[in-house]
């Protein structure tokens, strides 16, 4: 097996640490807002890469962080921290939003079949950890204190640009003067291991106390802990998005490796890119932030949103589009009506299978070929270690009440009539009545019991 490996800017052989076994960790969510369609498609293939190391008979152990504290607006200390502002917006307690935003993280994992790490570590759970690696830190002289934090020196750390290749003088010149809330930060890249509850967190909600005051952990050495205490100084595999790479990703091996004194600290560094929803960036205030409600809700599959995933190379900007989520729906219905007939098992498919995931997870060509399966039970294979779920399509017609079919029909002369706030009304309306209208492209609709 073969992976693209951001360290090396290269794919390379996977030859883990330790024979068979795997450590893999992929950062999880900071559970202050919904998850959306980018994050579904970052443990989407998080999962294709799970399924694929067992598939070929590696031991993975597959821990996961909930970022439940210390994650700033801006990822480079900077802003207001992001479970006090989603506290804010909704009105909540910080704990509040925590728990209902990780609990809809785990419901749209669950509806795109994504298998649940074999550890989930809430960082406000693993808060003394975070604290003892800190003092390890001071006792090596990697850290400085203000009156506002505890920062890492990363003058100090002499391969810090390894994993971004971006040196720190460019850093120095990226950086904004109006942005760098500490005046007594001595670089920088410098990042913060502790806040203290003083100036502009003097009244933050969550906090514990330390060695340095009360305060709280910031976002980087969180990861370090945790993966450290469920996976050793040194793991196999680390996954995240590109946009990790030049601060959260660096700074992670700058503590990890400074405190533990072991290298590397990740082995293979996997990344994926981004998404973007009809050619642009999603945004809540230009109306493209989709969720796993909003797919289901238009009546799509969550298994046709992971076969649209799929098509796209995971190192490769994937462009989301409604036209695009039609033709995999259609697809996936397809595959699944065709496999409910028996073919003849193809060997040679098993290995062209084969050789499209070894070759750094070619996901478009292994969907290609499980697509072109005629065989039940081969295709039921593949499809498991993409996580496709080859469930029967529902053709049953339902027995509609005719309070329900007059609302519809409503709904429906309100569309035409593109009023589209009436007909918002009567969806919801007919929702809460336990039915769901879906609309078809040809003007037409159907109503399904949920």
């Amino acid at each position: 097996m073969r992976l693209y490996n951001t360290l090396s800017r290269s794919i390379e052989d996977f030859k883990p640490l330790l024979g068979h076994k795997v450590g893999l960790y992929c950062c999880g969510p900071t559970v202050y807002d919904f998850t959306h369609v980018g994050h579904l498609r970052k443990y989407t293939m998080d999962d294709v890469l799970k399924r694929t190391l067992k598939y070929f008979g590696f031991e993975v152990k597959h821990v996961m962080n909930i970022t439940d504290v210390g994650h700033l607006s801006d990822d480079a200390d900077s802003g207001e921290d992001k479970m006090e502002k989603g506290a804010k917006k909704y009105g909540k307690t910080v704990w509040e939003v925590a728990d209902m935003y990780t609990d809809f993280f785990k419901r749209s994992m669950q509806l795109m079949g994504v298998m649940p790490p074999d550890v989930t570590s809430k960082a406000t759970e693993h808060i003394q950890g975070m604290i003892e690696m800190i003092k390890i830190l001071t006792s090596k002289r990697y850290t400085y204190e203000t009156s506002e934090a505890v920062y890492f020196d990363t003058t100090k750390f002499a391969t810090y640009e390894a994993l971004s290749g971006q040196k720190q003088e460019d850093k120095q010149k990226a950086v904004r003067t109006e942005v760098v809330d500490d005046q007594n930060k001595k670089n920088p890249a410098d990042f913060s291991l502790w806040f203290k509850r003083v100036g502009k967190f003097a009244d933050h909600a969550m906090y514990w106390s330390s060695p340095w005051g009360d305060g709280f952990p910031g976002w980087h050495i969180e990861c370090s802990a945790m993966s450290r205490q469920y996976l050793g100084d040194q793991i196999d595999i680390h996954t995240g998005g590109i946009d990790h790479i030049p601060v959260h990703h660096t700074n992670e091996i700058a503590q990890s490796e400074a405190a533990t004194g072991k290298h590397p600290f990740v082995k293979y560094w996997v990344h994926h890119n981004m998404l973007m929803v009809e050619g642009t960036k999603m945004s809540k205030s230009l109306g493209n932030f989709l969720t796993i409600d909003d797919i289901v809700n238009k009546g799509y599959d969550p298994m046709a949103l992971r076969l649209l995933f799929l098509q796209t190379h995971y190192r490769s900007e994937m462009n989301f589009t409604w036209a695009a989520l039609d033709a995999a729906q259609t697809a996936y219905t397809r595959m699944v009506e065709r496999l409910t007939h028996e073919g003849i098992v193809d060997v040679q498919l098993d290995t062209q299978f084969k050789a499209a995931l070894k070759n750094d997870l070619d996901t478009p060509v292994a969907l290609s070929i499980l697509m072109s399966t005629k065989n039940h039970e081969q295709a039921s294979r593949f499809a498991h270690v993409l996580g496709l779920e080859l469930k029967p399509i529902q053709k049953a017609s339902v027995e509609v009440p005719s309070e329900i079919s007059v609302l519809a029909e409503k709904r429906n002369d309100a569309k035409k009539a593109k009023d589209f706030k009436m007909a918002d009304a009567l969806r919801v309306q007919i929702e809460s009545k336990g039915y769901k209208v879906l609309d078809n492209k040809d003007g037409t609709y159907k109503v399904v019991h949920v």
